[in-house]
């Protein structure tokens, strides 16, 4: 699959979830804005951006809110759409989430790591060892990672004993993306195993047929993905309106 292809479906991806009719990418310099209370592309009531190579889809809580958008950030290009700074100078902003780089992966581009001699197994959502392994990463790690959105098989690398200190598995999102979700305990990075168990994850989703999209914050997720072949081809913002 070409990344122009993979872009596509990434695009296809977001317009969905943007929940309006005619929502569209826009043009460099000029992205598609439309009024979407629906909209996924944020939590409720804020803009939320999105942006694949120069192309940008921003949906807005109101009719007003978007003739507002629009015209503060047409004309830029799409780095500064989900740059917190710009839209702080160019808006009312009350709040900001992210930014997140959106980065997605085609089948033959997949680069799994080599033995690290620890075994890979599998578990259910759900799993007592699993909310284990969230409470010992902490809410805000946990949370970022979305463990507990995982709808696929999570798997996971153990201590040795019992306690899992890496898992990764994906949640189904809608035009068949599988969302990546991993997690490490703390004392447990810095050794490959959120490569191990991400690399496990995603070869479940290319199986199926799915998409495979990472979305992160963090430098060190993103070196992750990076490393199984993921490429970073857009990011995404939330922006609450005073």
């Amino acid at each position: 699959m070409s990344i122009d292809a993979t872009a596509g479906r990434a695009r296809a991806l977001w317009q969905e979830l943007a929940a309006a009719p005619d929502a569209a990418f826009g043009s460099p310099g000029r992205p598609g804005v439309f009024a979407s209370p629906a909209s996924s592309l944020a939590p409720p009531s804020w803009v939320g951006v999105v942006t694949i190579g120069e192309a940008a889809l921003i949906t807005a809580p109101t009719a007003p809110a978007a003739d507002s958008v629009r015209s503060a950030l047409t004309g830029l290009p799409a780095d500064r759409l989900t740059d917190p700074a710009t839209a702080t100078a160019l808006l009312p902003v009350s709040d900001t989430l992210g930014p997140a780089v959106l980065a997605y992966l085609a089948p033959e581009e997949l680069r799994p790591p080599g033995p690290t001699g620890t075994p890979t197994e599998r578990l259910t959502p759900g799993d007592a060892a699993l909310r284990a392994l969230s409470e010992e990463a902490g809410e805000a790690d946990a949370g970022e990672s979305g463990l507990e959105e995982i709808t696929s098989p999570v798997f996971v690398v153990r201590d040795g004993g019992a306690r899992v200190v890496a898992a990764a598995g994906y949640a189904h999102w809608p035009r068949v993306t599988a969302h990546l979700c991993v997690l490490t305990a703390p004392d447990a990075r810095g050794r490959g195993l959120a490569r191990q168990v991400a690399s496990e994850a995603t070869a479940h989703a290319l199986a199926a047929g799915l998409l495979p999209q990472w979305r992160a914050r963090p430098a060190a997720s993103r070196r992750v993905a990076a490393a199984l072949g993921y490429r970073e081809l857009g990011a995404q913002l939330s922006v609450r309106l005073r």
